[in-house]
C-alpha cells in the first residue's frame, strides 16, 4: 500500500469513545432534550464509485473529503493491485488510472459488498488472474448474478460453481462488453457495476434488468457519477446503455454520508430537541436523503438552508406503515425508531436486507425482542407493536447499521450494552465518539 495512503490513515484512527475492555460499548440514555450539531463523513457508496471511476479515468482524479474506512481502504488496496496507484493529499486521495500488468494478484475483499462487486468487471479489463476473496461473511453474500453476466459478456471467471466468493478473474487484455440480462433484485450494486465500467469495455454495454432492482437512489447516484467523469449513459425503463468513452475529472467532493446521519436525524424524535447535521446537500441522489420526509411523516421539522439539516422532535413517535425498498439501509435505525411508537408499524420491501452483512431481517428481529420488542419478520420486513423495552445485550453480527441501532435504542433505554461497536469502522469510524459528543453537547 503506498506510503502516502499510509500517513492519510494514521492521521484518521478510529476513535472508540467509552468503549469497554470487552469491546463492548454502553449507548449513553438521553437524560434531556437534545441540542447539538454533527457533521458525518462522506459517503461510502459516492466514495467508493468515485475511486472506481477515477481509476478508469484517462489522467489523476482528486477525489476530495472521501470516507475513510475499512470499506473505502480496501477498495483502494484493490485498485493499487489492478494496477490504479494513489496517494494522500491534505484533503483526499489522488489516483492515477489503471495500467495493465501480468501475473497472479489477490484483491482482499473484507465484508465489503461495493468491492466485491464494482472490482471484478475492472479485472477483466488488464491482463492479470485476480484472486478474489474476503471475511467468513463475504462468502455469503450474493454475487452470482454479477458474474453470470460479466461471463456473458465474455469474461474468464472460476467461481467452482459458488456463485460467491472466493472466485478467479482471468484477465485477457479488455473485454468485449455488449448486451445482457441482469438478475439484480438481491443487490443494486451488480448494475452499478456492470455500468461503472461499461465506457472502458470495447462496445460499452447494454444492461436489461430481469425483475426489480432494489435502491433506485444508488442506480441514480452511479449514472449521474458516469455523467460527471464524462459518460454518456442511458435508461430506458428497465433497460441501460452506458456507450464506450474516455473518462476524466480533474477534481471530485465527496458529500457527507446521509445514511449515516441517520442516528443523529431521528434522536430529537426520540429524546426531544434539535439536531443539525451540517453540510447536508441541498440536491443529492443518497437514499439517505428520504429522511427528512420520514422526519415530517413521524410529527418533526427537517428544515434544509444554507448550513446543513436541522431536525426537531417531540419525544414522542407515531406508528408507521413503511415501504422501505429505495432506502432499505436505513431500516436497521429506523426499526430501533419504530419500537418506541406509540402505535403498530411494519417496514415493507425489504426482503433484500436478508443478503446484506448479516440477514439483518432476522438479526433485526432477534435483537430487539430480546430487550423486550415485540418484532417478527415478514416475507419482506418487519413487523413492529408497541411493547415495554429493557437493557441487555444488543449483539451486532459485525453489521455497522446494527451498532446505529442499537445506539438508537440506547437513548431511552438505560443499560443496552452494544456488542462489537468496532465494526461500525466500516462506515463511520468515529461514529461511537461523536454519538457521545452530540448527547453531551444538550
Amino acid at each position: 500500500m503506498p506510503t502516502g495512503r499510509l500517513r492519510w490513515f494514521a492521521s484518521r484512527v478510529w476513535d472508540s469513545g467509552h468503549v469497554g475492555e470487552d469491546n463492548t460499548w454502553a449507548a449513553p440514555t438521553a437524560a434531556d432534550a437534545i441540542d447539538a450539531e454533527v457533521r458525518v463523513p462522506g459517503s461510502k457508496s459516492i466514495t467508493n464509485r468515485a475511486f472506481v471511476l477515477a481509476a478508469l479515468s484517462a489522467g489523476k482524479t482528486l477525489v476530495r473529503e472521501p470516507l475513510d474506512s475499512r470499506d473505502a481502504r480496501l477498495m483502494l488496496s484493490a485498485l493499487d493491485v489492478l494496477g490504479a496507484a494513489s496517494t494522500a493529499t491534505t484533503d483526499g486521495v489522488l489516483l492515477e488510472p489503471m495500467t495493465g500488468g501480468t501475473g497472479e494478484v489477490r484483491v482482499a475483499l473484507g465484508n465489503a459488498g461495493t468491492v466485491a462487486r464494482f472490482t471484478p468487471p475492472l479485472a477483466t479489463l488488464g491482463s492479470r488472474t485476480v484472486h478474489f476473496d474476503g471475511d467468513p461473511a463475504i462468502r455469503r453474500r450474493p454475487v452470482a448474478p454479477l458474474l453470470h453476466a460479466l461471463r456473458a459478456l465474455g469474461a474468464d471467471i472460476d467461481d467452482g460453481g459458488r456463485g460467491a466468493a472466493p472466485f478467479t478473474v482471468r484477465g485477457h487484455g479488455g473485454l468485449d462488453g455488449g448486451r445482457v440480462d441482469l438478475d439484480s433484485s438481491a443487490s443494486s450494486q451488480f448494475l452499478s457495476a456492470l455500468l461503472l465500467s461499461a465506457p472502458a469495455f470495447t462496445r460499452g454495454v447494454t444492461v436489461r434488468l430481469k425483475g426489480e432492482a432494489p435502491s433506485e437512489p444508488h442506480i441514480a447516484m452511479t449514472l449521474d457519477m458516469l455523467r460527471r467523469f464524462g459518460a454518456e449513459p442511458e435508461r430506458d425503463g428497465p433497460e441501460f446503455h452506458v456507450p464506450p468513452a474516455t473518462l476524466a475529472l480533474d477534481t471530485y467532493t465527496v458529500e457527507p454520508d446521509l445514511s449515516s446521519a441517520a442516528p443523529f436525524v431521528v434522536a430529537p424524535l426520540l429524546a426531544g430537541g434539535r439536531v443539525r447535521v451540517s453540510g447536508w446537500p441541498a440536491e443529492t441522489t443518497q437514499p439517505g436523503d428520504w429522511l427528512r420526509d420520514l422526519v415530517r411523516e413521524l410529527g418533526g421539522e427537517a428544515v434544509l438552508d444554507a448550513e446543513g439539516l436541522t431536525v426537531t422532535g417531540g419525544g414522542t413517535v407515531p406508528g408507521a406503515d413503511l415501504d422501505l425498498h429505495a432506502v432499505g439501509e436505513l431500516t436497521p435505525v429506523i426499526a430501533a425508531l419504530l419500537c418506541f411508537a406509540e402505535g403498530p408499524s411494519e417496514i415493507r420491501g425489504v426482503a433484500h436486507l436478508r443478503g446484506h452483512e448479516t440477514d439483518r431481517l432476522a438479526a433485526l428481529a432477534t435483537e430487539l425482542s430480546a430487550l423486550g420488542g415485540d418484532v417478527t419478520e415478514t416475507d419482506d420486513g418487519l413487523r413492529i407493536r408497541p411493547a415495554p423495552l429493557h437493557g441487555g445485550t444488543f449483539h451486532t453480527y459485525d453489521d455497522h447499521r446494527l451498532v446505529m441501532a442499537g445506539a438508537v435504542l440506547g437513548l431511552r433505554i438505560a443499560d443496552v450494552v452494544v456488542e462489537n461497536p468496532a465494526t461500525v469502522g466500516k462506515t463511520y469510524p468515529e461514529f461511537v465518539a461523536d454519538w457521545e459528543r452530540v448527547l453531551h453537547q444538550g
